[in-house]
This record gives C-alpha cells, structure tokens and sequence, in this order.
C-alpha cells in the first residue's frame, strides 16, 4: 500500500516505517520482485522499489480498491504515519 502512495520507496523506508528488521523486509521485496510485482533500482548503497508498471491493469485496480479500504484501517494508517515523520528519508545524506 505505501509503493502505491508514494512512487518509489528505499528499503530503509520500508522498514522504519513497518517496523521491520531488513533482512526480512529484504527477503520479502525480493519475492515481491520474483513475482514481477515489484520492481527495483539500485542508487549507491540503496536499492529503491516500485511497483511494476507493466502490471495488468486489474491487478493494479485491486490494489487501489485495497488502498482505498485500508488508508484509515491501522496499521495500515500508522505505516504511513510512520514513514511521514522519518527522518533523513533518501533524498537527503543518508538513509536514517
């Protein structure tokens, strides 16, 4: 849901904002990546996902209806919540 809201994300995104440790959010994206779900560019150390855009267009119905019913759903709204408030986001020096 929150590659949905924001068009790309970076790893360490991902976890601060779920609360993840990163190999196992890492383990996650790569199967998410494998699945042709999720796509994935490398910047220095950082390695940034997105959703694919060669998705069907069904697929990515379902998830906008899903994102839709879940945005004010926890913890759904506190992942969002979470990655709004974190500090040094990519973009800045470093990932924090």
């Amino acid at each position: 849901m929150l590659l949905l809201r924001h068009d790309e994300l970076c790893v360490c995104e991902l976890t601060h904002a779920l609360g993840a440790a990163q190999p196992h959010m890492s383990r996650h994206l790569a199967q998410l990546r494998q699945t042709g779900l999720v796509i994935d560019r490398r910047e220095g150390l950082w390695i940034h996902y997105r959703l694919n855009p060669a998705l069907p267009h069904w697929i990515r119905a379902i998830l906008e209806q899903t994102a839709g019913g879940t945005e004010a759903v926890q913890p759904f709204a506190a992942d969002v919540a979470a990655l709004d408030s974190m500090p040094n986001r990519p973009g800045a020096q470093r990932c924090a």
